[in-house]
């Protein structure tokens, strides 16, 4: 068969396989390390908690780290009768997949070239049985090489939602990203500033962490809105360790707070 006809077949498996998938939401960055994995989780378990079903699909190839944050370490992976891997589900009725899954342990690294990536990200999307889905939200590699380009370009009707934190050199990744998304046709629905603030665990007084600014004017110059700024507390690093998000184990909190605005702004 033809290389065209071959990728042609593999658009189509997927198209079907994510048909009954109603929003499809791209978390990405310009660059590791402003928490969109963060980010991710949480506002998936946001919009789980409005009564919607989701999905998060980890295709972070190299940190793979979606299953520490929803408390699935050792999950038990099965099939359909067709084929389909059946994600896990959490007990917030959580749909997950991730390549950690199929990792001998958490330690292990991913020392793949670039075909066995895509190999397996086109696995991801064509073979995974997720039924009905009114959101699946998918935390991409970050940059904008090689796989989150095949992520973007292999999802239909994806929307980008663009990870960022407050100083001038994230906002510029940033910017990158954006440029990337429009690109490969995306629609960027906003910007997530993370860490904006810092909240002291003792006094409550919020303080800034980073020079700020930056952000906020990078999207007005790219015309797209902020959608939230998350401030930073110490309990959503030790929440993610142990596997509870922040706004499973402080529900109450401005940061949980922050992810449910956020939900909602999206859901609107």
């Amino acid at each position: 068969m033809a290389e065209g006809t071959t990728q042609e077949a593999i658009e189509q498996r997927i198209k079907e396989n994510l048909t009954q998938i109603h929003n499809r939401l791209m978390v990405f960055s310009g660059k590791g390390g402003v928490g969109k994995t963060t980010v991710a989780v949480n506002l998936a378990l946001a919009l789980a908690q409005k009564n919607l079903r989701v999905g998060i699909l980890d295709v972070d190839i190299h940190g793979p780290n979606v299953p520490r944050m929803v408390g699935v370490e050792q999950p038990i992976i099965s099939t359909t009768e067709q084929n389909k891997i059946k994600p896990v589900v959490t007990d917030t009725g959580l749909k997950v997949i991730s390549m950690a899954f199929f990792l001998p342990d958490d330690g292990a690294p991913v020392v793949w070239r670039g075909p066995l990536k895509m190999r397996a990200i086109t696995q991801f999307l064509a073979d995974v049985e997720w039924g009905e889905l009114d959101w699946l939200v998918i935390d991409a590699p970050p940059g904008t090489g090689d796989e989150p380009l095949s992520v973007a370009q292999m999802i239909p009707k994806a929307k980008a939602l663009i990870v960022t934190t407050p100083q001038a050199v994230s906002a510029m990744d940033a910017r990158r990203a954006i440029e990337f998304a429009r690109l490969v046709g995306l629609q960027v629905v906003g910007v997530v500033e993370n860490m904006s603030t810092f909240i002291c665990p003792h006094c409550g007084k919020e303080t800034e962490l980073f020079p700020s600014g930056s952000a906020e004017r990078m999207a007005q110059e790219m015309g797209v809105p902020i959608l939230a700024r998350i401030p930073f507390e110490p309990a959503v690093a030790i929440a993610g360790d142990d596997g509870r998000a922040v706004v499973i184990s402080a529900p109450d909190g401005a940061v949980a707070r922050a992810f449910h605005n956020l939900a909602a702004r999206l859901i609107e």
